[in-house]
This record gives C-alpha cells, sequence and structure tokens, in this order.
C-alpha cells in the first residue's frame, strides 16, 4: 500500500506525526520518534505566556528547534501559541529563520467577554492568519478548537486568505472544582478513542470542500483509529496520547498496523482510503447533519429506552 500523503504542500511518506507535545521538546526524543519513523516532527508550542514571564524562553525555543533542524531529516513543523498580533508576527518570524518547513499556529482563546459577539471571535482568528501569510514564506497550519459557530464558514475564510493547513481540534483543559477548598483545581488526562468522534465528524464535513490540508489530532490512540480519520479525509494524523502511554515506538506499531489493515481491505493507495467517509463523497450526506441523531433516537425507542 502506497502510504505518501501531501500535508501543507510537504511531500511525506505517510500520515503519521508526533504532535505538538513535551514529548518533543526532547532531543533524544525527537531522534527516537524520527527513527520510529515519523514523517514529520511538531515541535511544542511557544507561548507568549511564557515569553513574558521568562525572558529565555524564546531563545530556548529557537535553538532547540535549530537543533532539531539539525539532527532529523524529516520536515519540523514549529508551533506558536500567542495572544496579541504583535507577538504572533515577530515570533513566527523568528522561527521562520530558524529554520521550520511549517509553523503550526496553535489558537487557545476563551471568550468570556459578554460583549464579544461570534463574529469578533472568528475574525481574530482571521486577521492574524491573514497577517503573517503576507509576512512569512513557509506554510501555516491553523490550529482551531471546535467551538465556532460555524466552523464551515471560519474554514472557508481561511481557505480565502491561503491558509495551507488546518489541524482539529485544540484540546482546552476546563477546569474541575474542588467543593471543600471551594477552588478550581486541573487534572491532565490522556486522550483516548472516545475524543476521535468529534473530530471525524469536522473532518468529514470540510474534507474535498476547501483547499488546505486537514490533520487530525485528539483520540488517535489505536491504528483503526487512523483509518477511520483518514477516511474521513485526514492528510495528516497526529499521534501524542499513545506515544505519551507507549513510547515513540508506538509510532511505528501504528504505522505498520495501518498498513497491514489496508492491504488485507484492498487499498492500492492512501488516496483510495481518504475521504471514503466524506460529506463530499458518503452517498448519505444527512448523516452528517441530523440523521444520525435521528436514527440514534429511533433505534433507541425501538428498544425501550429514552435518549435526548
Amino acid at each position: 500500500m502506497d502510504l505518501s500523503t501531501r500535508y501543507l504542500g510537504l511531500q511525506l511518506r505517510h500520515p503519521f506525526m508526533p504532535g505538538a507535545s513535551p514529548l518533543t521538546a526532547d532531543i533524544d526524543t525527537v531522534r527516537r520518534l524520527e527513527d520510529a519513523n515519523a514523517a514529520a516532527i511538531v515541535l511544542p508550542s511557544l507561548f507568549e505566556e511564557d515569553i513574558v514571564r521568562y525572558e529565555t524562553t524564546a531563545d530556548t525555543y529557537l535553538e532547540h528547534l535549530f537543533r532539531v533542524k539539525r539532527r532529523v531529516a524529516c520536515p519540523v513543523i514549529a508551533s506558536l501559541n500567542g495572544t496579541t498580533p504583535e507577538s504572533w508576527l515577530r515570533y513566527a518570524r523568528l522561527i521562520e529563520q530558524a529554520g521550520a518547513d511549517a509553523l503550526e499556529l496553535n489558537f487557545y482563546h476563551i471568550p468570556i467577554d459578554l460583549s464579544e459577539d461570534s463574529s469578533r471571535v472568528e475574525r481574530r482568528v482571521v486577521d492574524i492568519v491573514a497577517v503573517l501569510k503576507e509576512s512569512l514564506g513557509i506554510p501555516l497550519a491553523v490550529k482551531l478548537a471546535p467551538f465556532y459557530s460555524s466552523l464551515p464558514h471560519l474554514a472557508a475564510a481561511l481557505d480565502q486568505i491561503g491558509a495551507d493547513g488546518l489541524v482539529l481540534f485544540n484540546r482546552f483543559f476546563q477546569p474541575d472544582i474542588d467543593p471543600v477548598r471551594a477552588e478550581p483545581t486541573w487534572h491532565l488526562t490522556l486522550t483516548d478513542s472516545s475524543e476521535l468522534s468529534l473530530r471525524l465528524q469536522w473532518i468529514a464535513v470540510l474534507a474535498g470542500r476547501i483547499r488546505p490540508s486537514l490533520a487530525i489530532t485528539g483520540g488517535v490512540r489505536d491504528a483503526i483509529d487512523a483509518v477511520k480519520s483518514v477516511m474521513a479525509g485526514a492528510d495528516a494524523v497526529q499521534v501524542v496520547s499513545s506515544l505519551f502511554a507507549f513510547g515513540p515506538a508506538r509510532l511505528r506499531t501504528m504505522l505498520r498496523e495501518f498498513e497491514a489493515w489496508g492491504d488485507a481491505h484492498g487499498y492500492q493507495s492512501i488516496g483510495q482510503l481518504r475521504g471514503r467517509v466524506s460529506l463530499q463523497q458518503y452517498p448519505d450526506p444527512l448523516v452528517f447533519q441530523r440523521g444520525n441523531y435521528v436514527r440514534l433516537l429511533q433505534a433507541a425507542n425501538k428498544h425501550g429506552s429514552l435518549v435526548g
């Protein structure tokens, strides 16, 4: 099975890559990921808050990017998480100068202002990406959250201004509450396959209908999750939690099992698999709107249970 794919204009051997995480902050782990046949390396995000708090953070990040570029042969995708237009532009330029093959723009904004409407929330993203596209020569991927009032409209707007790819989805970390101490608490848990469905839904809705590449991140724990992702229309599959749980060699195992599944089911290339179950190609497009909801209710009522 031919696993080659294109992502952000980059020709890759296959769609599997480690997503942005602390794993790729360590040069030895990066080398182990390349040994496990990673198609590309996505570095952790450079956060504007860290730059403000620690003056050397940006220099440290750029030095790490430079070292990784010298040590690996596969493409290196940097990641940036800014809060102001000035910081997005300044550090994106430095990242490009340090040799990144592409840049993932990690948008993590939680609107809490009662006067800020949905159009302003979306416009912030579009305006920043537009400025960076005009100023940079490397491909730009936009990592989005699922919580926009009209994700397809935002995706089309990003397509129109030249975004090279979309990464779905950023994972928000909502606080829990300690009822005894009456304060918020935070717990980091690894994603599992139960979080994949939301991502499959929106990848399938967008695949083939917009020009930018599509990457899926979150919920890809096993090879069959990657199969589903590509069937929905993903060009690339980012893996994080599974690598934390099982180590960098997990990437090679998932790749081998993915290829074996494709061979066993008669696929000669990843292109034949990609988008088979997308809104554009699936014979019943209503399943991506209300159809699935209605069918689940009908099935539940038939068996005497209540849903909804």
